[in-house]
């Protein structure tokens, strides 16, 4: 059985972030209706701006919903759904029946690829936060746009001289956007705002704050976090015209971490985000006849209830030690977790006993169905996975499990029932999505699976700037040509 035929098998067969509950439906969709309201009289005022502009000026509005699987768009009645904004893009525009990402299936890496058209091997941002086994950067993620190895969108924008807009976009800090608002955070405290004051645009977010009230903490992935940052990004757009406007939601990421997918309060929060949508449709002038807009997610999600403890597995092997306090204190092998997989470093690539010893012991946990370790790859193998470039081996958990970075034991320990993604793309579970309508885009068509490289030269295309190292293509050019 082939690597492919493999994962599929197993198909068939977290680090978890704060979260705020969502509210009632019925509150929820209440308070939205005022929102609505709110925004609806501020576009009236703003109406100027928001003049239908010539196909050759169309902006391109993305919004990425954290976490969005497909099916639960494409087969909503199946679920019970009511998001008719969302299945508006099934007649009205074109859409992915799911869209293969890259490994790890997390955050950061994934929304890096939708705006450069490479893998993490290429682009440089590997998961979302940077190997730090001795914890000095005291948790921080990859904030930083300057680790980008290649042209992002905004970069291809920049250089045609269009102005951009993005609010809550992973990898953005310091990033060559015109009105930036970055995701950003350290402490949780109000620090984080002051913080997120200086990183943003100079002047961008003091002038919307007075507009429209308080911003959400970066790290906030309740529902009235996204409704904030929603609002952040109407004023924008309205005030500021941006011909690329990136939107990044999270609050359905933080309750499938925290609840599993498929759970009620999950389908709670894609009703109000989708609700939302209608609030950026109507209220910000952004609809079928003025502007592109494109919904994207980064991951899928899969139940997760059991955690693979791979540091406390090297440690009884002597490859990693730690104090009386469960500190490290050293070691020559350790994993990079990123859920449902993980790479496995070594301090001294040369040290060859070490890396016997590492191959040892997960050829051993392989051959173990309960030890969650679905396969590892080392060596060559590794170029083909176009992720985690700098890693000894590379390990894949089963579905079901999560690798997580505790030193102490059991090497595999049952917890409360939740969600995590991270796992090999090759598996449907971990697919996102991809709609897109707007002027200029074919309706009701189908795209298949796509690849999530094909999302930026896809949008340069629409924006008219050009991505030349893009791994991907445009995928609606060539779904004019299919028959």
């Amino acid at each position: 059985m082939n690597h492919d035929q493999l994962l599929r098998t197993q198909a068939e067969g977290r680090n978890l972030r704060p979260y705020a509950r969502p509210l009632g439906i019925g509150m929820m969709l209440a308070r939205t209706a005022a929102m609505m309201g709110r925004l609806f009289a501020l576009a009236v005022l703003l109406s100027p701006a928001l003049v239908a502009q010539t196909s050759s000026e169309t902006p391109v509005v993305v919004v990425s919903i954290d976490g969005l699987k497909p099916d639960c768009v494409l087969e909503a009645t199946k679920y019970g759904l009511r998001i008719p904004n969302l299945r508006r893009f099934l007649t009205e525009g074109a859409y992915a029946s799911g869209v293969a990402g890259v490994l790890p299936s997390s955050t950061f890496p994934s929304h890096t690829t939708l705006m450069t058209g490479v893998s993490p091997a290429k682009h440089g941002i590997y998961a979302n936060r940077p190997f730090d086994p001795f914890g000095k950067n005291m948790g921080g993620s990859c904030f930083y746009a300057e680790d980008i190895r290649v042209p992002a969108l905004w970069d291809a924008a920049a250089r045609k001289g269009l102005t951009t807009g993005a609010v809550h976009w992973p990898v953005t800090v310091g990033a060559d956007i015109t009105c930036n608002i970055p995701a950003y955070w350290r402490t949780g405290t109000e620090d984080d705002i002051k913080l997120l004051r200086v990183l943003s645009t100079p002047g961008l977010f003091a002038e919307i704050e007075r507009a429209v009230g308080p911003y959400a903490a970066s790290n906030d992935e309740s529902f009235a976090a996204d409704e904030r940052r929603l609002a952040y990004a109407v004023q924008l757009y309205a005030t500021k015209k941006p011909r690329l406007m990136l939107i990044h939601l999270d609050s359905l990421d933080g309750v499938q971490h925290k609840q599993g997918p498929y759970s009620r309060d999950s389908f709670e929060t894609i009703e109000h985000i989708d609700a939302l949508l209608g609030t950026i449709r109507s209220s910000a002038g952004i609809d079928l006849h003025r502007a592109i807009l494109c919904v994207v997610s980064d991951h899928g999600f899969a139940p997760v209830s059991r955690e693979v403890r791979l540091n406390f597995a090297l440690r009884n092997a002597a490859l990693l030690t730690v104090d009386q306090d469960g500190k490290l204190t050293d070691y020559r092998a350790i994993i990079h977790s990123a859920g449902g997989s993980a790479a496995v470093r070594l301090k001294d690539p040369g040290d060859h006993a070490a890396r016997l010893k590492t191959r040892e012991l997960l050829d051993s946990l392989t051959r173990d169905p309960t030890s969650g370790v679905l396969r590892f790859y080392e060596g060559d193998q590794i170029a083909g996975l176009r992720g985690f470039p700098d890693a000894d081996f590379v390990v894949m958990a089963r579905i079901g499990f999560t690798f997580v970075s505790s030193f102490e034991g059991p090497i595999v320990k049952s917890v409360v029932p939740r969600g995590n993604h991270g796992y090999s793309p090759e598996l449907t579970e971990m697919d996102s999505a991809f709609f897109i309508s707007g002027p200029g885009i074919p309706t009701g068509r189908a795209l298949g699976r796509m690849d999530m490289r094909d999302v930026a030269p896809t949008l340069a295309e629409l924006l008219g700037v050009e991505l030349p190292g893009a791994e991907g293509r445009d995928l609606l050019a060539v779904s004019k040509t299919a028959p």
